[in-house]
């Protein structure tokens, strides 16, 4: 098993390494940022606007809401990588990993625009009438040669096999420690009742997964926002040291002190990167399913919507968790994970601030479940048609309980592979298509540059009337 270990993380090294996927992912996003003249930045305001307040575009082509889809995309990334993969990448790189976590998020979204933009742009239905979209149709409808139907293939492929890691049992798995050494609750008792309750979500396919996340997403984002902001004014006083130990030390490394063995400057980017790509999942390809679902009357406009996914994820929780720590200096305790993060909690709460990582952890997990369940069975979907998306459902429960009373050790390098082997195929697709995306965004921009007035307009075919003229 150690051998095992060993060659996933040599492996798990290289993808992530600083001569593959993280310069890939970086330079993919500054590229689509240039192209696309800052609309990261430029349109925030709006796209907030549109994804909370106003929340859908009324009789648009589509199978949940703007907001549902973003709840769903949401659900799916913020999980267990706000709380525990913060604190391992601050544990293995530094505080200056936050910083790193910060850059992938403000041109991440850039490259969730552009995924979603796609996912929107080139969608299709399925067998049942059901709406189907992301990386593993856009690839090949977008490319249309061999070379684009295998980029689509392969992340479809590597897409399913992720969803048991990423989404389904390192969840499952923490929820279940989590609440044994929390609460006292046996590892199968937690998993069986995850099966169970997300068994009956998945029943319903996107359109109840959209209504349970509308409802507990919003709700689990605040409280634990809220929890983190209340640590922090209470701690006021170290906050401006932080923020200087987070810039500082995300280019001068960071020397040994406590139980931290000490960072260099390249692995605080390494990790930087690495969990905050785990976090936000920008660049992955995968909210661009959940975005390819939604009602919507233009590409550009769920695009946006989609975008403020890692903004809420990556500068919002993300950053509330990592000045939480340093605040606090649990990062010089030596430990890792989410005990990091709940020691933190402890320290700047009193002893009982571990209960609210517990809580989060769990409601962030179930939620991660619930939106990579329907990512994974569009991938099985596409791979072998629709008879494949309920044994694939069946299979995902019973995995949720396998994964909460095992040893996941091998699981957790095995999904940093196939979070770096899913974005390849997409990130390389985008940069491609990198013109068209910037094309249609400015043509869209000119009409409705406040997100207003959209014109009616099919999203299933795959092109722009308008556009076309």
């Amino acid at each position: 098993m150690e051998t095992l270990e060993d060659a996933l993380g040599e492996i798990s090294g290289w993808v992530w390494g600083p001569w593959f996927l993280i310069p890939l992912l970086l330079l993919t996003g500054l590229y689509l940022s240039v192209r696309l003249t800052g609309v990261q930045i430029r349109k925030l305001g709006p796209a907030l606007s549109l994804a909370l307040l106003r929340r859908k575009d009324a009789s648009a082509d589509g199978d949940i809401s703007h907001y549902q889809a973003l709840t769903t995309a949401l659900a799916a990334t913020v999980g267990v990588g706000n709380i525990a993969g913060v604190a391992t990448a601050i544990f293995l790189g530094g505080p200056g990993a936050i910083f790193w976590m910060w850059v992938t998020g403000l041109l991440g979204m850039a490259t969730k625009y552009s995924e979603a933009f796609m996912g929107v742009r080139f969608r299709t239905k399925d067998a049942k009438g059901a709406i189907s979209g992301g990386p593993q149709y856009y690839l090949a409808r977008a490319i249309p040669n061999t070379f684009g139907k295998t980029l689509s293939i392969l992340f479809a492929i590597f897409a399913v096999i992720a969803s048991f890691g990423i989404g389904n049992m390192t969840q499952s798995n923490t929820v279940s420690a989590s609440m044994e050494g929390s609460f006292g609750v046996p590892t199968w008792v937690s998993g069986l009742v995850m099966a169970v309750l997300a068994g009956v979500v998945l029943i319903g396919g996107i359109k109840s997964i959209g209504r349970v996340t509308a409802g507990i997403v919003p709700l689990m984002i605040v409280a634990y926002v809220g929890s983190a902001l209340v640590l922090l004014v209470l701690n006021a006083g170290a906050i401006p040291g932080a923020f200087a130990t987070i810039f500082t030390d995300a280019f001068t490394g960071t020397s040994a002190t406590g139980g931290f063995a000490g960072a260099a400057v390249a692995a605080a980017i390494r990790y930087g990167v690495a969990r905050g790509i785990f976090s936000n999942e920008s660049g992955l390809g995968s909210a661009a399913i959940a975005a390819a679902a939604a009602q919507t009357r233009h590409p550009v406009r769920q695009g946006l919507v989609s975008m403020t996914q890692t903004f809420i994820d990556t500068i919002i929780v993300v950053t509330m968790t990592g000045l939480v720590i340093v605040v606090t200096d649990a990062w010089t305790t030596g430990e890792d994970g989410a005990v990091m993060t709940a020691t933190a909690f402890d320290t700047g709460l009193a002893s009982w601030g571990h209960y609210i990582v517990t809580i989060a952890v769990v409601f962030f997990a179930f939620s991660t479940v619930l939106g990579w369940s329907y990512y994974g069975e569009r991938c099985m979907e596409r791979l072998v048609g629709i008879k494949g998306v309920m044994p694939y459902r069946v299979i995902f429960t019973v995995v949720i309980f396998i994964g909460a009373t095992t040893e996941l050790t091998v699981v957790w390098g095995f999904s940093d592979i196939m979070n770096g082997l899913m974005a390849l195929p997409n990130l390389i697709g985008l940069l491609i298509c990198g013109g068209l995306i910037a094309r249609e965004t400015r043509a869209y921009l000119r009409r409705d540059p406040t997100l207003r007035n959209a014109p009616e307009v099919s999203t299933l075919d795959g092109v722009d009337a308008l556009d076309r003229r």
